[in-house]
């Protein structure tokens, strides 16, 4: 029996050293922020470092949730923002969006990337998420706030693969605006 308990302090003992080594540390300081999900709704959230909350924002007056007008305020063709297989934009391409993220009016962007199915799953997932940045940065350079950037490869085509047609519709840059 005495055995069995020491063979318990002995293991506590080197838990709680192994908790220590890798504990999450406590400031004081409690970092918040607000998360926009994926349906334009609005979540408060907090952090202290060993716990956090999120609850959804919700109007006093009727207990719904906040949700933002999420419109797609632009569907690109990725032909015309980037060269065959590539997440460089082009010239024309960069200047384009340059001009939309400063005449869009929106506090906050979504930016969606997707391909046709030339390539393999993998390939156009990492495609989509380069062009998805490329576009994201150029957002940002001209000040504009991107609440999340995703590549969905081809995974959500519009159009059939079968045609050269369908494929063009399927390469493109999906841009929502978040407006009050």
């Amino acid at each position: 029996m005495i055995l069995g308990g020491a063979a318990l302090a002995v293991g506590m003992s080197g838990a709680t050293t192994a908790m220590a080594q890798g504990a999450p540390q406590v400031t004081g300081k409690i970092e918040w922020g607000v998360w926009i999900d994926d349906d334009g709704c609005m979540h408060w959230w907090a952090d202290g470092g060993l716990e956090g909350y999120m609850v959804p924002r919700r109007n006093p007056k009727d207990g719904k949730p906040v949700c933002l007008k999420r419109n797609t305020c632009l569907v690109e063709n990725t032909d015309q923002l980037f060269a065959t297989d590539s997440a460089q934009l082009t010239s024309h391409g960069r200047s384009r969006l340059q001009s939309f993220f400063q005449s869009a009016g929106a506090f906050g962007y979504a930016i969606y990337g997707h391909t046709d199915s030339r390539a393999s799953d993998e390939y156009n997932m990492g495609l989509s998420k380069r062009r998805a940045a490329a576009v994201a940065n150029v957002a940002r350079s001209v000040g504009a706030h991107v609440e999340r950037e995703i590549g969905y490869g081809e995974r959500q085509p519009v159009a059939s693969n079968n045609s050269a047609a369908g494929m063009q519709q399927n390469r493109r840059v999906e841009v929502v605006c978040y407006r009050w």
